[in-house]
């Protein structure tokens, strides 16, 4: 119990901390003159995403490495099967020309790219597959090639996109950027000590742990922006969140993750990578079908559905 605590603190702590971070950082960075499109695409999206990098990184440093890679896939496939089908569910979502034929392909990709560094038995034959520090720096120039073609699509945008940076004084935004910090640390700490204590308590090993709890908790920043998002009706934002957050989780996080502390590849990981590209082929095939370029309720139930049954094969297998 004491554990389970301990957990639900951290996810606090967590979230508290990246919103916190997230209102500072902009605030500062617009009294700096900063575009807000530019607030938007750096401060923003790496924001939502910092509760994944902050407990990567506590693992890595604790070279609880089946952590590292269960969390990545567990909230890529809670990205799409949970957070796009709960969307789904509540409004229709339409998709923009270039989330269907770069973005959504793109984070297909990733999830390809991920298979293919982490096949090392089937590829080379070797005794043990190992995502290694150089496969990090390779995903890691994957990330910069997609961070240059966000900048170009966001110089020549209509705009629509930008997040409006919240207004405080220097004080306030330095004050919140401090919070924001300790709440991450403290929260990352927290997530990674008591899930590996529950995960040994219950005879469940850290991969299905990273792959249910603390890959949805360290997702419900994506989760809360989506779901406002699609109440609002601003449905490209909910979809573009969710395909650049699993982008940004592969090429950027794991790339960090792995140079700090290179990955084996546990049995079992193989299973949540081919569902990561599943889900990923489903979402676009899915978009063609119905009316229009759009997910629609009934595909966003299939969504949940099939997440549900994820979740059911993982613990009880």
């Amino acid at each position: 119990m004491v554990d389970i605590l301990l957990l639900l603190a951290g996810f606090v702590a967590l979230i508290f901390g990246a919103t916190k971070l997230v209102d500072g950082a902009s605030s500062l960075a617009s009294r700096l003159g900063v575009p807000n499109i530019v607030i938007g695409l750096t401060i923003v999206a790496f924001g939502t995403s910092a509760p994944e990098l902050v407990v990567n990184l506590f693992a890595s440093l604790n070279n609880n490495t089946e952590m590292v890679l269960g969390n990545i896939l567990g909230s890529n496939i809670f990205n799409v099967l949970g957070i796009l089908g709960i969307s789904a569910l509540i409004y229709p979502l339409s998709v923009k020309s270039s989330t269907t034929w770069l973005e959504i392909p793109l984070s297909l990709l990733a999830a390809i790219a991920v298979l293919v560094v982490a096949n090392d038995v089937f590829l080379d034959g070797t005794a043990t597959s190992l995502i290694s520090r150089a496969d990090g720096i390779v995903l890691l120039l994957f990330f910069a090639i997609f961070l240059v073609y966000n900048i170009t699509l966001s110089v020549g945008g209509t705009g629509e996109d930008e997040v409006p940076a919240k207004q405080y004084s220097l004080l306030v935004s330095g004050l919140f950027i401090v919070l924001g910090l300790a709440g991450l640390v403290i929260g990352g700490r927290l997530i990674v000590t008591s899930a590996v204590s529950i995960a040994q308590q219950f005879g469940l090993s850290e991969r299905v742990i990273a792959l249910t709890i603390v890959s949805i908790g360290t997702s419900l920043p994506e989760l809360a922006t989506s779901v406002v998002a699609v109440r609002r009706r601003n449905v490209d934002i909910a979809i573009g969140n969710v395909v650049g957050s699993n982008v940004f989780n592969i090429f950027f996080i794991l790339g960090i993750s792995t140079v700090v502390t290179p990955i084996t590849i546990q049995a079992g990981s193989l299973t949540d990578m081919v569902v990561n590209i599943l889900a990923g082929v489903l979402l676009f095939v899915f978009i063609f079908t119905g009316k229009g370029r759009q997910l629609a309720r009934w595909e966003g139930a299939i969504f949940l559905v099939l997440y549900i049954g994820y979740l059911t094969l993982l613990i009880t297998q």
